[in-house]
């Protein structure tokens, strides 16, 4: 691992937060969408994240087989998928977007964005930043220490 490793790792974590907080926003502000282009009600969006690792670096040389993955790389985002539940069903046969045939008929279904939820994920998101951000401010003052012991 190198001098910025640190920093590195922080950064992609930091982008990683920033862009579930886009996502977990734009769930937030379409709490009540209840018709979408690609039709129905509005689907939550999450984001899933997979460890950025080394590539294999030690080899055991009593299983010759076996690779050790070595020190971690970081956070990337892998994808963001939508949760396809159904949301809830309110009764309002005046809506636009009631059903109005079947045993649903005069329901709307809303979306299935649940609000205290996505609060909760965005104070989660939110400290994961500025703690990778107070690491950021970490790894800077060690580098002036060590410059200052160089000096």
């Amino acid at each position: 691992m190198g001098m910025f490793s640190g920093i590195n790792i922080a950064a992609s974590s930091m982008s990683a937060q920033r862009l579930r907080m886009d996502v977990i926003s734009n769930n937030i502000a379409n709490v009540e969408t209840t018709r979408t282009p690609e039709g129905g009600a509005f689907k939550r969006s999450r984001i899933i994240m997979r460890p950025l690792v080394d590539q294999p670096y030690w080899r055991s040389p009593l299983l010759p087989d076996t690779l050790d993955s070595g020190p971690g790389q970081g956070v990337r985002v892998a994808r963001i998928e939508k949760d396809n539940t159904r949301g809830a069903l309110r009764w309002d046969p005046t809506h636009p977007d009631a059903m109005v045939s079947g045993p649903e008929a005069g329901y709307v279904e809303q979306s299935n964005v649940v609000l205290v939820n996505e609060m909760v994920d965005l104070i989660a998101a939110s400290r994961s930043y500025e703690a990778s951000a107070t690491l950021v401010e970490s790894e800077k003052a060690a580098f002036s220490k060590a410059l200052d012991i160089a000096r």
